[in-house]
């Protein structure tokens, strides 16, 4: 049976945080074909036996008039079922008129306040009969390609992912506090840092290393996101922002630090992994796009020993 898989998202770590549920269908039907907003879901999921196609689309899905053209679309692939993991009428209405013979979609007209994780585990297991769909899964990656990059490090030392980068500035703890905290942890410990940021955040990286008083670091900022991703894989544990560099390492069994400051808690409810960091006088329920919290208010001494009481 042929089966897609239609996740109406932009955002890498959006993406990632439905994997589960991808591979929940691919369980039950066999690999299946991802249809994404995403341009690099495809260069990140490439070693997933379980996923057979992933296809990147940035038309057809803004304007109501592109329904006729999205059908057409979805007719060029024969699919014999779609799930889709987000309440559009367009596309629901695009299914519905292709050559698909199952369309499964989220309930329409429900966009408010639509926890991401909570949604898709209800819709998986709906659609697939199924009374417990566990919302984590293992991410799939060439044990070579891990090995390849404990080859040129110290193993030894506790590798940390320093995810400073994002895709917003109001996700930000802020370059200052990342290299005040890596001297910090210098001093007291034997540590290796990846530096995570984003071509973009080039500046971000700089600033960071320049300021870091040992030289026990590799910036990933110039590197493509197959290549930053064997470095996530084989490190001790994740430090930063909500970024997708956190979901690949929740779902490698990695313990993960996310700072907290301008996203909702549903992006981390969804592994055991996690563990959020957030201002004291805060509760985490109130956190969400558009919070804006000072990460300032987030002190460095307090990440410090949240590191401590999670290395073991």
């Amino acid at each position: 049976m042929k089966t897609c898989i239609y996740l109406s998202y932009k955002g890498l770590g959006a993406n990632l945080l439905h994997l589960a549920y991808c591979h929940e269908i691919a369980q039950k039907y066999g690999p299946v074909t991802i249809i994404t907003l995403c341009h690099n879901l495809e260069a990140t999921l490439k070693d997933d036996p379980l996923i057979d196609k992933i296809i990147f689309i940035n038309k057809y899905h803004k304007r109501f008039i592109d329904i006729l053209r999205l059908r057409n679309f979805f007719n060029s692939f024969n699919f014999d079922q779609i799930f889709i993991f987000y309440p559009s009428v367009r596309i629901y209405l695009a299914s519905v008129l292709s050559n698909i013979k199952k369309v499964f979609c989220y309930p329409l007209f429900k966009k408010n306040k639509l926890h991401l994780v909570d949604a898709a585990k209800k819709f998986t297991e709906k659609s697939l009969g199924v009374t417990d769909c566990s919302t984590e899964t293992n991410y799939f990656i060439k044990e070579n390609k891990i090995q390849n990059i404990k080859k040129n490090i110290d193993t030894k030392k506790f590798t940390i992912v320093i995810g400073a980068g994002s895709s917003g500035p109001t996700t930000k703890w802020g370059a200052k506090n990342y290299s005040n905290l890596i001297n910090k942890l210098n001093n007291n410990g034997d540590y290796y840092f990846f530096i995570l940021c984003g071509p973009k955040d080039k500046d971000l990286s700089n600033e960071i290393t320049n300021n870091i008083k040992s030289n026990n670091y590799v910036s990933l900022y110039d590197k493509k996101i197959e290549e930053v991703i064997p470095f996530l894989c084989s490190a001790n544990m994740y430090v930063g922002n909500d970024s997708f560099g956190s979901h690949i390492t929740a779902q490698s069994g990695i313990k993960s630090l996310v700072i907290l400051l301008d996203s909702p808690k549903a992006y981390t409810d969804y592994s055991k992994n996690y563990h959020r960091i957030f201002p004291e006088n805060i509760k985490i329920e109130n956190i969400t796009h558009g919070s804006n919290l000072n990460p300032n208010d987030v002190s460095v001494e307090k990440v410090y020993q949240e590191i401590l009481n999670n290395k073991f």
